[in-house]
Formats: structure tokens, sequence, C-alpha cells
């Protein structure tokens, strides 16, 4: 007897092994699918119009009622459509080239009559005018007494951005917008530079770059306390590399972070640590702050605790994980993630339909349609969590979506809320693509003169300006403002560029 239990109790103990060694299998194989999915798969995070009613469990035969009342719905067949003609806008200067015909044509071949003219046949063509440099040369004329020759003025003229540069404000505003808008690294704007005729050192633009973002430090000071003051901002984080940092090594990574508000007075804050440890949302927020929407990452909580802030979660990141799930079931199955993504896009369709209402008309629609909806998820999470393993991308999203359950709901307390973190998203796209072409900064006062100039290139964008324009008048005018009230005037949202 005490022969047979002992073996009893062996083959249970390597029934357990096998079990485990299989889950390990099963969890390495999806994580195989998940990076093979990102890697050749298609990315987008839409929904097929057969999904939309899979609100019933996979597994179960019997159709509920529940989805049988849903709503119905229609996809439009599609219609190709052409596209319009580029047109040239009327404000341009036009050239006009006259092409006439020969003296003898001028004769009509049947009577001899001198043909009059009767109108023109027009074609218009856009035309380029490459890049052009010229020297702004600085005269200040000196005056001295003929008499006494003890008496010599000197005219002043008005400070600059970088003083005794041969930059000018205009040529500071267009290498900036060419790296920070148009990801154009600095040795490609230096060979650019040498086709029209002009020497321009990579090393001397980036001190240049440096120096401007110097220079802006006010400007982004007055942009960060506008953003204690809305009744709630977006945040997000992404990595950079710098070379030159004190205590690491050339290959560790650092972060920019990002705040966004949007709104009648979109402002846009990009800010440079060497770590995404919770002291930097504790730096950049305050008691001011009422409410942040974010995505999972816990280092936020600290400054929500500290500071009495609502954190909103974000919906994008929930449905990410479950579209994750979703790439990873066989072709022509239907599981949990469809159901999930099903749910989640109803909770968007009600967003869509109300997002141009008035906060108190989104929080009463809210209320009544999406409330009851989310109630249905968290009944089928509570079941699902039960029968999925947490550490396949199923349970992954299962777990996150519970974990961040409250904050995800939170978005009902109040109609201005967001339903996720796209903005901020949005926000910090340029900076990613910026960095496929530099790649890195080599110190850390570049890496903070990037993120200042993102910050104004960003904010002048939302408010509708032209970002060249706007850093040219910043250059012009910010070195030579002497109090607060003149740095606001340089706002984006203050500003009238003709």
């Amino acid at each position: 007897m005490k022969y047979a239990a002992a073996l009893q109790k062996e083959n249970d103990l390597l029934r357990e092994k096998i079990a485990a060694r299989d889950t390990q299998i099963a969890v390495l194989n999806e994580q195989l699918k998940h990076l093979l999915s990102k890697r050749f798969g298609s990315s987008s995070e839409k929904i097929s119009a057969d999904q939309l009613g899979l609100f019933n469990e996979a597994e179960a035969c019997v159709v509920e009622v529940e989805a049988a009342e849903s709503d119905s719905t229609t996809v439009k067949s599609y219609t190709r459509k052409r596209k319009p003609r580029v047109t040239i806008p009327d404000n341009l200067p036009r050239e006009d080239i006259i092409h006439d015909i020969t003296e003898t044509e001028k004769v009509c071949p049947h009577d001899g009559s001198t043909l009059n003219i009767i109108g023109s046949e027009d074609h218009e063509q856009l035309e380029i005018i490459p890049a052009k440099i010229k020297v702004v040369r600085h005269k200040r004329l000196k005056y001295a007494c003929p008499c006494c020759d003890n008496h010599i003025v000197t005219a002043g003229k008005p400070k600059q951005p970088i003083e005794k540069s041969i930059a000018s404000p205009s040529l500071l505003a267009y290498i900036a917008v060419q790296k920070y808008a148009d990801a154009l690294p600095l040795y490609r704007q230096s060979e650019i530079f040498k086709r029209i005729g002009i020497e321009l050192d990579r090393t001397n633009m980036a001190n240049w770059m440096v120096k401007c973002g110097e220079l802006t430090q006010p400007l982004i000071n007055l942009l960060i306390d506008y953003l204690h003051k809305p009744p709630y901002i977006h945040m997000d984080e992404t990595t950079l590399q710098v070379l030159e940092e004190p205590g690491k090594t050339a290959q560790s990574k650092s972060y920019m972070w990002v705040m966004t508000s949007t709104g009648p007075q979109s402002v846009y804050v990009f800010h440079y640590a060497d770590n995404r440890g919770q002291r930097v949302p504790i730096e950049l927020l305050s008691a001011e702050n009422t409410s942040i929407m974010v995505d999972g990452y816990e280092w936020y909580q600290k400054a929500c605790d500290e500071y009495g802030i609502t954190r909103l979660g974000c919906w994008a990141h929930a449905r990410r994980k479950f579209k994750e799930a979703q790439n990873l079931q066989k072709k022509g199955k239907t599981g949990k993630a469809d159901q999930a993504l099903a749910y989640i896009h109803k909770l968007y369709a009600i967003e869509k339909k109300i997002k141009d209402e008035p906060p108190d008309k989104r929080y009463q629609v809210r209320q009544e349609q999406a409330k009851p909806i989310l109630d249905k998820i968290k009944e089928w999470l509570d079941k699902s969590l039960q029968s999925v393993a947490p550490k396949t991308k199923l349970g992954i999203a299962l777990v996150y979506l519970n974990n961040q359950w409250d904050r995800l709901i939170a978005y009902l307390e109040d109609g201005c809320y967001p339903i996720d973190n796209n903005a901020a998203e949005r926000a910090i796209r340029p900076f990613a693509i910026g960095r496929k072409n530099w790649m890195f900064s080599k110190s850390q006062a570049g890496a903070k003169a990037s993120a200042n100039l993102y910050s104004l290139i960003e904010t002048a964008k939302a408010n509708d300006l032209n970002t060249y324009d706007y850093l040219q008048h910043i250059f012009e005018e910010l070195p030579n403002a002497q109090n607060v009230e003149q740095i606001e005037g340089l706002l984006p949202w203050n500003v009238q560029l003709g």
C-alpha cells in the first residue's frame, strides 16, 4: 500500500510538471505568434463588422436574447471615389507666359479679316524657387563730436537670439523646423546648405539649437503653468537615448515625457528626464491638477496620491491588448478577445455620437448608455478570469482590464473626461518619427533643448500657426522681452502673424 501511494504521489507530481510545461509551451508559442504578427501582420485596431454582435460566451451554442436585441450594424457598400485635383491657392503670385500665334495666323483664311482676341485657354503650374541665402549686415552708425573728440555715440540694435553669431532668427527657425517638425537630421541639413552655396557645420547648428532651447525656457515655464489649470491633462512617455549622461552608459535609456491639454488653447509640453521614476510626474504635476489621463504605468500613482489627482484609465490600451490576443486566434474562430473588442467598440460608438455635445449632455448619455455596457463587461470579466491562464495574451489582457477597472470607468464621472489617452500618443508621435532619423541626443543640454523646441512647434501647430513664422517671431521678440506680460504675449494664442 505504501508503495502504491508513493507511485500515485509521483504520478501526480509528474502530471503537474507536464501540465506546467504544456502551459509554458503554449505561452511561448503564443509569444512567437505575437512577435510574428507584430513583424508581419496588420497593426490596425479596427473591428470587423461580423464581430460587432459578439456579446455571448464563444463556447455557448445558445444565442442569448440580449445579443439578439443589440443594435444592428449596416455595412455600406464600397464606392470608388475619384480623387479631387490639386488646387492652387488664389493668394499665390502669378506670372503669365503668353503663347501667341504667328502674324500670318492672325488673318482669317476665308475673308482676310484680322482676327480679334476673344480670350485664352489657361493652364497653371506650380513652380518652386529653391531656398536662397543672403547676408543681413547690421550697421550701427557711430557719431563723434567734431569739437572735443571726447563724445562718441554708437547706435543700438535689438538683442539677438544668439549674440555675435552669424545665425539670424530666420535661419534658426528654418533649422529648428526642419529638424523638429520635418524630422530632418542636422547632418542632412548640412548637405542641403552645401547645395545652395553655404557651409554650415552640424556641430555649430547643434550648439545653436541648444541655445535656442535655453532662450525659450521662459515660454515653456508658462506653458507648464497653464497645464495646471485644465480639468484634465494627458500624459505619456517614450524612450530617448542620450550619449553623455553622468553615471550612465551611452546605451542606457532616458525618457521624453509629454503633457498635453486639448481645447481652444491647446498645449503640448515635452520634458526630458534621465529616468522613468515616480519623481518625474511629481515634479511636473501639482495640487492644482484635478485629473490626468494616462496608461497603466504605476509610477503615476504616487503623484495622484500626493496631490489628490483623479486618475483616468485608457480604453485604447485595454483594447490594444485584446487585439493582440485576437491576432493569435485561428482564422475563422471567435473567442473572448472578440467579445471584449465588441464591447469596447460599443463604448467608442457612443463617444463618437456625443463628441460634439456639451459636457452635461455627454455625462447624461454615458450614464444612460455606457454604464450598462460597462456593467456587462465587468460581469463577463469576472467570469472570464476564472477560466483563462493569466500568462497567455488573453490572460494578460483580462488581468490588465481587471487591475485598471476603477480607472477605466472613471471617465463616467465627468462629461468632459476623455475615454482614452490617444491625444498624448498623437502628441508624442512626431518625436518618435524624428527619433528614427536623428536616433539620439549627444548631451543632456541637447535633450532639454529638443524638448523645449518640440513643445513650441507642436503647440503652434495645435493652435493653427505656421511653425516657421512662429519660431522666427519668437526668436526675434523673446530676447527683447522685458517682463512676464511681454513673454505671455508670445504664447501661440496671443500671437497674430501677418
